[in-house]
C-alpha cells in the first residue's frame, strides 16, 4: 500500500501536509509522532473515515478510492482500535459474524464461523474459545478477538492503534509472536505506538510525523530510541532519569487493611496495606480496572472506605472530605483531567484558583481579587511553560499536554507533602511526558512523598523507588525498582504472587 501527497485540512489546521507513506507485504512498519502530528488523521484516511483533500492511495500499485470503512475492508484493510469494538454480551463467534452476510441467508451460520475462528486461532497462536462470551475474556483475549475479526474479513493490511496500551508484558510478548507470524505469512502491518522500545522490538521500518509532515523514515536496525525521540519532538529528549539519594525516614502516607467498594457495590479494594515515605516514589502497577481508580479516590476522600485506616502523616483522614485531605497537605493529579481535574468552560486563570478561590489573596469579603488572580496565573503559566493564547482562554481549547501542565501548576504550587499522581502521562506525547516526569522527579528530590499509579510499566520502572502490583483490588507483591523485571511484574499483574 502506498499513500502519496496526502493533504487533509480542518478549519484552521493543516493535519497532513503532502504526506508520503507506504507499507510492504511481510513487514511491520511503525508510524510515530507526538499528539497532533497527524498519525490518526492519516490512518483514518486509509481506513475510509476521512476523505483526503489531495493525494492518492494505491494498493498493489493500483489507484483506489476509499470512501468508508466498508470500502477499506473490501480492499483488504483492517483496523484494530485502541478501544475494542466488541459487544460484551455476544460470544466470540457472534462478534466475528456481526455485520457479515450469512451463507444460510436469513439464518445464522455460527457453526461454520466457529470452525473458521478456531482455524485462524490455531494458525496465528490466538487461543480463544469461539463460544465464550466477550465479557468473560481478559483484555488480551479480547484483543485476539479483534485480530481474528479482521483476519476473518480477509485483511491483508492491518492497522494497529496503540495495541499494547492495556496489556501485561506477557500478553505483549504473545501479541508480538502473532504479529511476526502474520508478517511471515505476507500480511502488511502498520504499528502505531508511543513505546519506542516496542517499536524497535517488533518493527522493520519506522516513519516519523511532526506537525503534519514526514520528518524521516528509518530502518529499525539503523536507528535508536534517542534518534526517534529527537525526530518526534525536534530536540534532544531525556529518556533516562537519574535518581538522587533522598531522606526517606518519614512515613507521610500509610494505608492499613483498607477496603472500599467499586461503582457496582462490590469490593474494589481488598485489604490494601502500603506506606509512602518522604523523598520517594512508590509505583502502583497493574492492568486497567484492578482497583487503581478506587485506591486514588479512597485516599482523596472521594470514595467511602468500608474498612481500614488511612493516615496522612500523623493525621487520620479515613472518611474525611476531599477538602480536609487537601488541607492536610495532599495534592491529587486525577487520571481523567477534564472530568475530575478541570472545568473545561472555565478560563486558565479560573482553573488555577479552583482550590483556593474562597481564600486570601484571591478572595476577600466574598469578592474576587482579580489583580491577585492575574498575578498568580502569570507566574504559574511562565513557571510551568504552559502554552496558551492568554489566561482568559477556556481550558477546553488547550492541548492535553498543556492542560496537564496547568493541573501540575495548580497542585504543586501548594507545596504538598504528598502527591497522588494517577496516570499522569495518559494520552500525552513524548515531549509532554518528559516534562511531567521531570516535575515529579523534582518533587521527589524536594522530599515530597509520591504515589504514582500508572498502567505504563516503562514509566513505573523508570521513576519509582519501590513498586507494588495491584490485581483485583489486592496487593500481589512489592519489589525495589532496581530489582524489578518486566517478567516478574507481568506475572503479578496477571494475578500470580
Amino acid at each position: 500500500m502506498e499513500m502519496t501527497g496526502i493533504v487533509k485540512r480542518f478549519p484552521g489546521v493543516l493535519a497532513n501536509d503532502r504526506v508520503d507513506f507506504d507499507v510492504r507485504a511481510g513487514e511491520v512498519h511503525a508510524l510515530l509522532g507526538e499528539n497532533g502530528a497527524g498519525k490518526s488523521t492519516l490512518m483514518r484516511i486509509l481506513y475510509g473515515l476521512y476523505r483526503p483533500d489531495e493525494g492518492q492511495i494505491r494498493i498493489d500499485d493500483q489507484p483506489v478510492e476509499i470512501e468508508s470503512p466498508h470500502d477499506a475492508i473490501q480492499h483488504g484493510i483492517g483496523m484494530i482500535h485502541q478501544h475494542f469494538m466488541l459487544v460484551p454480551t455476544l460470544t466470540v463467534a457472534e462478534n466475528v459474524a456481526l455485520g457479515l452476510p450469512s451463507s444460510r441467508g436469513m439464518l445464522t451460520d455460527l457453526e461454520q464461523v466457529s470452525q473458521r475462528v478456531s482455524q485462524l486461532a490455531e494458525n496465528y497462536g490466538l487461543q480463544v474459545d469461539p463460544q465464550a462470551y466477550v465479557w468473560q475474556l481478559a483484555v488480551g483475549q479480547q484483543q485476539r478477538v479483534e485480530i481474528i475479526k479482521a483476519l476473518y474479513r480477509g485483511a491483508a493490511l492491518l492497522i494497529l492503534d496503540e495495541p499494547t496500551a492495556v496489556l501485561t508484558p506477557q500478553e505483549v510478548s504473545e501479541l508480538f509472536v502473532t504479529l511476526r507470524q502474520m508478517a511471515k505469512d505476507g500480511h502488511a502491518l502498520i504499528f502505531i505506538s508511543h513505546k519506542l522500545q516496542e517499536v524497535l522490538d517488533i518493527c522493520s521500518r519506522v516513519t516519523v510525523l511532526r506537525d503534519g509532515h514526514v520528518v524521516g523514515t528509518r530502518q529499525v536496525v539503523d536507528t535508536t530510541k534517542g534518534e526517534l525521540a529527537r525526530l518526534m519532538v525536534g530536540r534532544e529528549v531525556g529518556l533516562i532519569h537519574e535518581k538522587e539519594e533522598t531522606d526517606r525516614t518519614e512515613v507521610r502516607l500509610a494505608l492499613q487493611d483498607v477496603w472500599a467498594d467499586n461503582d457496582l457495590g462490590t469490593p474494589g479494594l481488598r485489604g490494601v496495606n502500603l506506606q509512602v515515605r518522604s523523598g520517594e516514589i512508590l509505583g502502583v502497577a497493574g492492568v486497567s480496572g484492578n482497583g487503581q481508580r478506587e485506591l486514588a479516590q479512597a485516599i482523596n476522600g472521594l470514595r467511602p472506605v468500608t474498612k481500614g485506616q488511612i493516615m496522612l502523616g500523623e493525621q487520620d483522614v479515613t472518611g474525611r472530605s476531599p477538602a480536609d485531605v487537601m488541607a492536610g497537605g495532599l495534592s491529587y493529579i486525577p487520571e481523567e483531567r477534564m472530568k475530575d481535574g478541570m472545568i473545561k468552560d472555565f478560563t486558565v486563570a479560573e482553573n488555577l484558583i479552583l482550590r483556593e478561590h474562597n481564600q486570601q489573596p484571591y478572595s476577600r469579603f466574598g469578592f474576587l481579587n482579580f489583580r491577585a488572580i492575574k498575578k498568580n496565573s502569570d507566574q504559574l503559566i511562565e513557571s510551568y511553560n504552559v502554552k496558551t493564547p492568554s489566561q482568559e482562554t477556556p481550558v477546553k481549547n488547550l492541548s492535553g499536554g498543556n492542560i496537564q501542565k496547568l493541573l501540575l501548576a495548580r497542585e504543586l504550587s501548594r507545596k504538598p507533602r504528598v502527591i497522588i499522581a494517577a496516570q499522569p502521562t495518559r494520552g500525552l506525547d513524548i515531549g509532554a511526558t518528559e516534562y511531567v516526569h521531570e516535575v515529579l522527579m523534582e518533587q521527589r528530590e524536594e522530599g515530597t512523598a509520591i504515589l504514582l499509579i500508572s498502567e505504563d510499566l516503562d514509566e513505573i520502572m523508570a521513576l519509582s523507588d519501590r513498586i507494588i502490583v495491584i490485581y483485583e483490588g489486592e496487593i500481589m507483591g512489592e519489589v525495589l525498582a532496581q530489582d524489578a523485571t518486566a517478567e516478574d511484574l507481568g506475572l503479578m499483574m496477571a494475578g500470580i504472587r
